[in-house]
């Protein structure tokens, strides 16, 4: 991405909870001399109340349920409503993308059983998963989830995995993955010392993996990863506004 495409209002890119911020997005993006601004609803910051403050929205993931009674969750609701209206381009990763899919008229609710851990996932042969994940028919993500999102009316299923029926859907240039490809090796470390709780209690799932397993091979899974998201990344970057 050349310097003159970098668009001059800053990417926001919301928090919802310590330990599941930007990660690798920050890097991608400080690498493309791409403003960005991070909006940590976790220390106190403030959803904004005008998306064209910002050239693209990027919501994170986070425990929460987008169904609990939280009082900033139906001004996300509004938000990315509003971005869509203003054409200002919104990716979602986990939470963030099932706040996308309510948003837009889809439902959350429990996922048939919880996927924590790396597991593939399979790209929908049409032609809009191929202009977000390219030719490949199969990549490994790394998943921690246990609610789900429906594909909201308008929207297109881009990927599925064994136990998840919708892992990506977009409409448009907004992209609102169930999946996370933002994670750095050390999140994945982080992830399974905070976590240790809620995956022995899942542990029965057949979508739950060990630390052990999470942690193996990781430089090269990670650097897989990175790989996929350069490409995800970089489409949606291109819908940015410029002006």
């Amino acid at each position: 991405m050349g310097a003159a495409n970098v668009a001059k209002r800053p990417v926001g890119v919301v928090q919802h909870a310590a330990g599941e911020g930007p990660g690798y997005f920050a890097d991608w993006l400080d690498r493309q001399s791409q403003p960005w601004q991070l909006i940590a609803l976790d220390t106190g910051a403030s959803l904004p109340r005008d998306p064209q403050a910002f050239s693209g929205l990027v919501f994170m993931g986070g425990a929460m349920s987008v169904n609990d009674p939280l009082p900033w969750i139906e001004r996300a609701l509004r938000l990315i409503r509003a971005c869509v209206a203003h054409d200002v381009p919104v990716l979602g990763h986990c939470l963030g993308g099932q706040l996308m899919a309510k948003a837009f008229g889809g439902v959350v609710q429990a996922n048939p059983v919880k996927e924590i851990g790396w597991a593939p996932v399979l790209i929908e042969d049409n032609g809009v998963a191929r202009h977000w994940f390219g030719e490949t028919s199969r990549v490994e993500v790394f998943h921690w989830h246990g609610e789900t999102f429906s594909v909201p009316p308008g929207g297109t299923r881009l990927a599925h995995s064994a136990h998840c029926a919708n892992q990506a859907f977009s409409i448009g240039k907004h992209l609102g993955l169930q999946c996370h490809i933002e994670m750095t090796a050390q999140m994945v470390h982080d992830w399974c010392e905070a976590g240790r709780d809620e995956m022995q209690a899942a542990s029965t799932s057949p979508a739950v993996q060990s630390a052990t397993q999470m942690q193996r091979d990781l430089d090269a899974r990670i650097a897989a990863l990175h790989g996929l998201a350069d490409r995800m990344y970089g489409v949606w970057l291109s819908g940015l506004r410029l002006d």
